[in-house]
């Protein structure tokens, strides 16, 4: 399969990235790990690892066991999602792309000699060197620029602000241990109202707005650890559901990165 592109990581900002490679016409496979962690449940092909299937925005991924269903769900016009943490599957699939999606924040085993063309989105990768392209991630005036040599902005650890609040709308685990949910995504929620227990914790709200994102119910989570987040503009109901403005603007970008480097190599 000559249009095979395989994406490390099926989050929010993946799911942007699969979605515009499917809508273009390439064959998607998505490798993930056994228990993603993802926040922004509603926007993520990497679900299927869960539910077997999701539908995000008209597309279809299904979850594969093996090699024989990942030709039958991609030659269907499907997304394949495939458990496969180190990805070990990529030497058999032998893909056109290979798009390192998982934001790591760090490089977590691509390389540049995994496909004929290689794309890592955001730190951790530098172009030329790990990958051939790597994607801006950082939002601003540079978010989606293709970089052809050298190094993307580093992490700030500081996530993007909305309506002015920016740490302050994350949810962050209180304690170790399985979180039980009361609260779901897309509810409208008030600053200290309590979302999900965790043990014995509670997990409360910081601001005042709408749940956009809360970690799978019964998740294992650890002291600290980024479970949720709180959109302050009530208005904005449905951005809980679709694909975010930066996933977008990042698809894009990888789709540009693509088209530019198999006219180019």
């Amino acid at each position: 399969m000559n249009d095979l592109v395989v994406v490390r990581g099926g989050g929010d900002i993946a799911s942007g990235v699969i979605q515009k490679l499917c809508r273009s016409g390439f064959k998607v496979v998505v490798l993930e790990i056994e228990n993603p962690s993802f926040i922004r449940r509603k926007v993520c092909y990497g679900e299927a690892v869960y539910d077997k299937e999701v539908i995000l925005e008209g597309i279809k991924a299904v979850l594969a066991l093996d090699f024989r269903e990942i030709k039958s769900i991609v030659e269907k016009g499907n997304v394949a999602v495939l458990v496969d943490s180190v990805g070990d599957s990529i030497k058999e699939l032998k893909p056109l792309v290979v798009v390192d999606a998982i934001l790591g924040k760090k490089n977590l085993g691509t390389h540049i000699q995994m496909a004929p063309i290689t794309v890592g989105l955001g730190p951790g990768f530098e172009a030329g060197v790990d990958v051939l392209a790597v994607i801006e991630t950082m939002r601003g005036h540079n978010l989606g620029r293709l970089i052809l040599k050298g190094k993307p902005q580093g992490n700030t650890g500081v996530p993007g602000k909305i309506n002015g609040y920016g740490k302050e709308r994350v949810v962050y685990s209180p304690n170790y241990g399985y979180i039980k949910n009361l609260k779901e995504i897309g509810d409208i929620v008030e600053a200290g109202e309590l979302l999900a227990k965790i043990g014995e914790s509670q997990v409360l709200s910081p601001i005042g707005g709408i749940l956009r994102g809360l970690i799978r119910d019964g998740y294992q989570v650890t002291k600290g650890m980024k479970i949720g987040d709180v959109d302050p503009r009530l208005g904005e109901r449905e951005n809980c559901y679709t694909i975010s403005d930066k996933a977008r603007n990042i698809g894009g970008a990888v789709l540009e990165a693509i088209m530019y480097l198999r006219r180019n190599v």
